[in-house]
C-alpha cells in the first residue's frame, strides 16, 4: 500500500513514520510512504503558500494553486505507476482518494481504517494555518476525516494516526496478524485485560483461567472482560454492540 502525505512539513511525516513498527513495513515492503512538500509546488519565487482570508477573521489561508499542483502532480505520477503495472486496476475505473484531514470531517474510527486499508494508494492533504481554500477543496478531496473534536496546528500529526491505524491492518505489517483482529474495536470492543510474566507482581496474580490452558472458558472469560470493560468505559460502544448482537 503507498501512503502519499501532502505536506509543508515533510521532514515531520518522514521522522515520524520511518521508526519502529512503520519504519520496519516499510522496509519489508508491506507499505510505501512518501511526503510531498506543498510548497514545492508553487509560483511564488518566496514560495509562499498562505494568503490573508477574504472577509472577516484572523489568520492567513493555505492558496489553492500550490495545492492543486502538488495534488494533480501526485495522482499523475500514480496513474503514470498503475498503467506500467498490468497487477493494478486501471486509474480510469478506480479514482485514488485525496482525503483532507481537518476537524470539520468525519471522525475516523476502526471501521474507516479498515475500508482505508484496502486502497492501493491512499493521498493525505494537510492543512495548516486556517485551513485550505474551498475552491480547491471542492476539485481534489474525496474524503474529509477528523481524529477528534479538537483543533491542532496543522493536519500532519493526525495525518501519521491515520497511517499508522490503516497499516496496522495491512498484511504482513504485523509480525501476528491476528493482532489487527483482536485489538480494542476490531469486534466492536474494548480489548480484554491482558497479563504477562511474573504470575505474581505485587501481591496480584495473573487470572487462573488464563493458566489453565482451556482455550473455551480463555475465550469465554476474554469475551466478559472485554464487555465489562466497553460498558464500564464506554457505554456507547457497549449499547451499539448489544443492539448489533442481541437477536433474541
Amino acid at each position: 500500500m503507498f501512503f502519499h502525505v501532502l505536506t509543508l512539513f515533510p521532514e515531520m511525516i518522514m521522522e515520524g513514520l520511518g521508526t519502529s513498527i512503520l519504519g520496519r513495513a516499510m522496509q519489508k515492503g508491506c507499505i510505501q510512504a512518501e511526503a510531498i512538500n506543498i510548497r514545492d509546488y508553487t509560483t511564488n519565487k518566496h514560495q509562499k503558500v498562505d494568503d490573508y482570508t477574504y472577509g472577516p477573521g484572523a489568520g492567513m489561508l493555505m492558496q489553492a494553486q500550490p495545492v492543486y499542483d502538488c495534488v494533480h502532480a501526485v495522482l499523475t505520477r500514480i496513474a503514470e505507476r498503475r498503467a506500467r503495472s498490468p497487477e493494478t486496476e486501471s486509474p480510469a475505473e478506480k479514482r485514488v482518494r485525496v482525503v483532507y484531514v481537518t476537524p470539520q470531517g468525519a471522525v475516523f474510527d476502526q471501521k474507516m481504517a479498515q475500508e482505508f486499508a484496502k486502497e492501493e494508494d491512499l493521498v493525505l492533504l494537510c492543512g495548516h494555518y486556517e485551513g485550505i481554500d474551498e475552491r480547491v477543496l471542492e476539485e481534489v478531496v474525496t474524503d474529509y476525516v477528523s481524529i477528534g473534536d479538537y483543533v491542532l496546528t496543522g493536519g500532519e500529526l493526525p495525518a501519521m494516526v491515520m497511517v499508522d491505524a490503516i497499516s496496522r491492518l495491512v498484511p504482513g505489517v504485523l509480525n501476528n496478524d491476528e493482532s489487527a483482529v483482536t485489538d480494542s474495536f476490531g469486534n466492536g470492543l474494548l480489548e480484554h485485560p491482558q497479563y504477562s510474566r511474573p504470575q505474581v507482581w505485587h501481591d496480584k496474580e495473573v487470572p487462573p483461567v488464563l493458566l489453565s490452558g482451556n482455550h473455551k472458558l480463555i475465550e469465554k472469560w476474554q469475551l466478559e472482560e472485554s464487555l465489562k470493560r466497553t460498558k464500564e468505559r464506554r457505554p456507547d460502544l457497549y449499547q451499539k454492540w448489544r443492539e448489533e448482537n442481541d437477536h433474541s
